[in-house]
């Protein structure tokens, strides 16, 4: 008898994401390559576990790297990420070649490096990258994966204008951060219970101590001086990042990485719209020397669609933008712009009282 058969299979077809949050960057300081790269090709675009397996990234050939990718895909399933591979280099320069390998659409970058032991000279040093590549328009965030011999050795790593650094301890969980961070719309924290769980049972720092073994006391003394590792709750199973630091002081507006990742979409953004009006003309009231009304708001308009759309996505919780039409543009050529956005709030403390009565 006739027969017609029609077998079903996976075709891994890349999962696709809206916008461009969603980019990252893994740089892994190896003196191993694996066989799809070469000294003159360091950095593959990697979609799938199965392009990664294609280029010989295997659990056989090159572990630490094959585990990452597998924690971000798990977590990530749309992510759009570059891997490059590396010497070891002190001034972290392989983070500009990749941002400029990606056309400086990176937002993200993890930096595994965990030959070499963690020292505040490296966060200067990823910071002073970070800085430079902001200044020219593309800024990121680094999460930065040193090597730790004990965590009750930890040095302190904040220190103001040090935004753009995150340091991640957790055993094995450089691929789960980069992979939350990813996932995460920009104003929401990594650390957010319900949403992000990591996957990972039996947390560890990566020292090799259990965060089971280790006393409450310390730990709260680790997350302290800011560092990003993977916590437990009582009656929860699972574990979570513990929350979602950069090396930047505490009371600084750029102290969490939300912070961070929202205002760099909103300049991006702004810089974007703005940018097709430069060498534009703008009128002025024969009379009053001042700017034409019509000419202010529209330059309002354009300056401000930005955030509208970060408002209306609810990554922010409100903006403005003024422009004073009493300055002299005549003279300078210059238009000033003030834009202010409200972010929105992480709570990383609930307080709850309860007691009997006698009734309600």
């Amino acid at each position: 008898m006739n027969k017609l058969t029609i077998t079903r299979t996976n075709g891994n077809v890349p999962k696709t994401l809206p916008g461009e949050d969603h980019i990252s960057g893994l740089l892994v300081y190896s003196d191993q390559l694996p066989a799809g790269f070469s000294q003159t090709e360091r950095i593959k675009a990697v979609s799938t576990i199965e392009t990664a397996e294609s280029l010989g990234i295997t659990p056989d050939t090159h572990p630490a790297i094959y585990g990452m990718l597998k924690d971000i895909f798990r977590i990530s399933e749309g992510i759009s990420l570059y891997v490059g591979i590396f010497e070891e280099n002190a001034d972290f320069d392989e983070v500009k070649t990749m941002q400029n390998f990606a056309e400086g659409r990176l937002r993200q970058i993890a930096v595994y490096n965990a030959a070499v032991a963690i020292s505040a000279d490296s966060i200067v040093a990823l910071q002073a990258v970070a800085a430079q590549l902001e200044s020219e328009d593309t800024p990121l965030s680094i999460l930065y994966y040193p090597q730790v011999a004990n965590i009750a050795a930890l040095p302190a790593i904040s220190a103001t204008g040090r935004k753009n650094v995150s340091v991640v301890i957790a055993k094995d969980g450089l691929g789960v951060v980069l992979g939350t961070v990813a996932a995460a719309k920009v104003n929401e924290s990594i650390a957010w219970v319900r949403k992000f769980p990591t996957g990972i049972e039996n947390p560890a720092f990566s020292d090799g101590t259990l965060l089971r073994d280790v006393d409450k006391a310390v730990v709260e003394s680790i997350d302290t001086k800011r560092y990003l590792f993977f916590v437990t709750y009582p009656g929860l199973a699972d574990s979570y990042i513990n929350d979602s630091h950069t090396c930047d002081l505490a009371a600084s507006d750029y102290a969490y990485l939300e912070l961070v990742r929202t205002m760099d979409k909103a300049v991006r953004g702004i810089r974007t719209y703005l940018l097709p009006e430069l060498g534009g003309n703008v009128y002025i009231d024969a009379e009053t020397g001042k700017l034409q009304p019509y000419s202010v708001k529209n330059l309002e308009l354009i300056a401000g669609k930005a955030i509208e759309d970060m408002e209306r996505a609810g990554e922010i919780s409100g903006y403005s933008v003024e422009i004073d039409p009493e300055q002299n543009v005549l003279s300078t050529s210059t238009v000033e712009i003030v834009i202010k956005q409200v972010s929105t709030g992480v709570m990383r403390k609930i307080n709850v009282k309860i007691g009997y009565t006698e009734k309600l």
